[in-house]
């Protein structure tokens, strides 16, 4: 079997679903026994600061199970959530590339997650001697770095109840199932990933409720397709969306 070795040194890929299956296979596919060897799996609870930005960036991190975000804590020491990461990404393989000694940002887990460590003089080792790894790791990050800047820069020029949507619209397109969006995320955090204060936020959702473009469950906020039609329709009239 072509990964078997893969899912010999991450049993639980066996677990989840087929495409976080595929990334994993695709990002280690020409990796060496030593590295697989050298990965260490941990469970981390929901809430968890697992980098920081400033500290020594020893070690690379994939997130197998579940999501992570990235927290911006340089403005009055408030927190800000710009990036929430769905996708297989090698978090300190920028820092690699760029030779940085720190990290770079703050990252956090949304969800319980289950991720696996690497050491960095590993890491650096793989892609120093795997000209096609080293590729792939510069592609993701340069993919990672171009949807953070564009979305920075819509932000920037929208409106607040505008960012709220563009938000929703996002959500929907990465994590609904069966049809619907099911969003538990609390008004601060909400307002923490917008920029907006939790006062906008409210608005915003009392507006798209009273225009039925959304629909709240008690402490939940619901999307179904037509929903999410309606209100990526509104976005695109003001902004050009992939």
């Amino acid at each position: 079997m072509k990964h078997r070795y893969l899912y010999d040194a991450l049993p639980f890929l066996k677990d989840v679903d087929r495409n976080r299956q595929e990334q994993f296979e695709a990002y280690f596919q020409s990796a060496p026994l030593w590295l697989m060897e050298s990965f260490q799996i941990e469970e981390m609870e929901k809430g968890t600061v697992f980098v920081r930005e400033g500290e020594l960036a020893e070690t690379i991190f994939f997130i197998g199970r579940g999501i992570i975000e990235a927290i911006d804590y340089r403005i009055y020491g408030v927190s800000y959530d710009y990036m929430q990461f769905h996708k297989v990404y090698a978090f300190g393989g920028m820092e690699f590339l760029m030779d940085l000694p720190n990290y770079m940002t703050t990252l956090r887990t949304v969800s319980d997650c289950t991720v696996v460590k690497l050491p960095r003089v590993k890491f650096e080792k793989w892609m120093y001697s795997d000209i096609q790894a080293m590729k792939r790791e510069a592609k993701l990050v340069g993919e990672y770095l171009l949807e953070e800047g564009r979305n920075s820069r819509l932000f920037l020029f929208m409106e607040g109840s505008d960012r709220l949507a563009l938000l929703l619209v996002k959500r929907y397109e990465r994590y609904h199932k069966n049809g619907v969006l099911t969003l538990k995320e609390s008004r601060q955090n909400l307002a923490d990933e917008t920029g907006l204060c939790v006062k906008s936020v409210s608005r915003g959702i009392r507006k798209f409720m009273d225009e039925q473009l959304i629909t709240k469950r008690g402490n939940q906020i619901l999307m179904d397709a037509d929903q999410y039609e309606r209100l990526k329709k509104i976005i695109q009239e003001k902004v050009e969306l992939e």
